[in-house]
């Protein structure tokens, strides 16, 4: 199970589908990924220690995962900006146990739907004091077409709303720079690289527009944008592959390869 595509992680809520949960990590492991990543409430189906010797077996190191999101059947899609102050405490302990068992150093706090900013800065620095330092938070601008109504729709907003925390925190509070959002709400990718780079606290990638694997279907030059990432801006973390394969997940990394190779 040779390592192919070091420095990018496997995002199991999108990828490997083609098998329950519990099963993507040796997928994901014998495709050729050392990390992975979960966006979805699929984890908290499973008890930690569960997830747990899912990694071990494998090698693998959880590198982000999504806090409870509270019910995504009925329409939830974070809490932060919510009036749900004891499920939005629940979902930070709950998140607390998971990084600590499967030593995941950042977890991404949803904002939600239709929310109060008050309420989601306020929130928001209740997350950094209640899982800092060991644990990164992270805010993430998602698009208004993938998730109509969601609360944090702007990068610059987004990097306000770190500066104010940070005036007030010594606990780390970061941007998931997602590129499939930033250029569908923005464009202007490498500019707006440059521009946040020192609030990046992880980075996710998808084809734009229709978020299947980021090769030259797509719209992006993805290998330029890599390129700024390691070279230019020094950026050391993981990329997250978040995206929907267009068929077999196997099948479609041919891309990842290809990035990988040069």
């Amino acid at each position: 199970m040779a390592v192919r595509f070091p420095g990018f992680s496997a995002n199991l809520a999108m990828l490997f589908q083609e098998v329950p949960f519990l099963q993507r990590f040796a997928r994901a492991r014998r495709a050729g990924f050392n990390a992975v990543e979960i966006s979805s409430n699929e984890l908290f189906a499973h008890p930690p220690d569960e997830v747990r010797s899912c990694l071990d077996a494998e090698g693998l190191e959880c590198v982000l995962f999504n806090l409870p999101a509270g019910d995504w059947r009925q329409g939830d899609r974070g809490l932060a900006s919510l009036d749900r102050p004891k499920e939005f405490l629940a979902s930070l302990q709950q998140g607390a146990e998971y990084a600590q068992r499967l030593k995941c150093p950042r977890v991404h706090c949803l904002a939600g739907l239709n929310g109060s900013a008050e309420l989601y800065r306020s929130n928001l620095r209740k997350a950094v004091e209640f899982l800092g330092p060991d644990v990164e938070v992270l805010i993430e601008p998602i698009n208004q077409r993938s998730m109509p109504g969601y609360h944090l729709a702007s990068f610059a907003e987004a990097a306000d709303i770190i500066a104010d925390i940070a005036g007030q925190s010594d606990k780390p509070l970061k941007l998931l720079f997602d590129v499939f959002h930033c250029q569908i709400l923005h464009g202007d990718l490498s500019t707006n690289m440059r521009k946040y780079s020192d609030h990046i606290g992880h980075v996710q990638v998808a084809g734009v527009p229709d978020r299947g694997e980021p090769d030259a279907r797509q719209e992006v030059n993805f290998r330029y944008l890599f390129d700024l990432l390691r070279n230019e801006l020094g950026y050391q973390g993981h990329i997250g592959c978040e995206y929907h394969p267009r068929g077999e997940t196997e099948d479609g990394l041919k891309w990842l390869e290809e990035v990988v190779a040069e």
